[in-house]
């Protein structure tokens, strides 16, 4: 094996890429504006075409406008040479990849788009191509050298075409003014998603599983209920349901600690009367940053209806397990 320096090479990469993409902010001009007030206004889809790596590329951006609120998909050049092209509608945009401009299964289906009607935008490195001729707006992407040290595997014109593809898609995005509860409804599986959408009344221990007492029981009854329901705690009600305190462990340590004799006592003088609580419309991960950033963190929550009446309680451990 050959001996190189790993780090220099490394380097030299990272400075390549780099200084293609400040190229790309020397050459930032109408065309762009142009090509993003046009998918803007597109009434049908963005279909993104490429073949090869720079396929990989449109592929990704496609999945980029679609999760920031933009309709797109992904089309092979190659299966749309084989009957795929028959997807593109005459209100759709495609947007075209190549860096040569020359690919043949590219320069093949765009002709029929434009017949069909679609407005074509290129990402190119050659603004006299063929896909270019093709188009109606050209997106030029100057590339000095791939970073490929033999100047072949596309790496400095697919980076190229990525953060072309990105500025469009964020451009879009704040045109269509897309919030972060829209892009949490397009991402109900991640980790933003569930910050954003789910509520203490999705995870809290309701029904059965809700440890609480009515104030009259005693001592035992509420030590078993505690263990029964696995909590480490349990809401303390009055007949109405309404929440008049809250026993935690914490709570019986301290019983024990004063050496009182804990099934002499009664709830009422166990309890902390004035817990903190959440409401079970509330943000989840709100309650979470309730819990940690009191100034004495805390496991658990009981949960209340908006007319304080007892509905739950949700449990660190709960919003753990759910990905918050």
């Amino acid at each position: 094996m050959s001996k190189i320096n790993v780090l220099s090479e490394i380097r030299r990469v990272f400075e390549l890429e780099a200084r293609t993409i400040a190229g790309l902010q020397k050459n930032l001009g109408p065309d762009y504006e142009e090509a993003v007030r046009l998918l803007f206004a597109c009434h049908g889809k963005v279909v993104v075409t490429g073949v090869g790596k720079s396929g990989i590329i449109a592929q990704k951006i496609a999945a980029t406008m679609v999760s920031t609120g933009t309709l797109a998909m992904f089309l092979h050049s190659s299966d749309g040479m084989h009957g795929d092209v028959g997807i593109i509608q005459k209100d759709d945009v495609m947007l075209a990849i190549g860096k040569s401009g020359e690919s043949e299964e590219l320069n093949t289906i765009l002709p029929v788009a434009r017949k069909i009607g679609a407005k074509i935008i290129s990402i190119t490195a050659q603004p006299k191509s063929t896909m270019a001729r093709h188009s109606d707006l050209v997106l030029y992407t100057p590339i000095e050298e791939e970073a490929c040290p033999v100047n072949m595997a596309p790496t400095c014109s697919t980076t190229a075409a990525l953060v072309v593809g990105d500025a469009l898609a964020m451009a879009l995005m704040k045109l269509r003014n897309f919030q972060p509860d829209d892009f949490a409804a397009n991402h109900p599986g991640g980790q933003l998603g569930k910050r954003l959408l789910l509520t203490v009344g999705n995870i809290m221990r309701s029904g059965k599983d809700n440890p609480v007492i009515h104030v009259s029981a005693n001592a035992k009854t509420m030590l078993s209920e505690i263990t029964r329901k696995r909590a480490g705690a349990v809401s303390v009600r009055d007949d109405d349901w309404h929440l008049v305190g809250l026993v935690t462990d914490y709570d019986i340590r301290k019983v024990l600690e004063r050496g009182d004799d804990l099934f002499a006592a009664t709830v009422i003088e166990i309890m902390n009367p004035k817990p903190d609580f959440v409401f079970e419309d509330e943000n989840a991960f709100s309650a979470l940053e309730k819990m940690e950033k009191r100034d004495k963190p805390i496991s658990l929550l009981p949960v209340l209806t908006r007319d304080k009446k007892v509905a739950g309680m949700i449990h660190l451990h709960d919003l753990i397990i759910r990905g918050l």
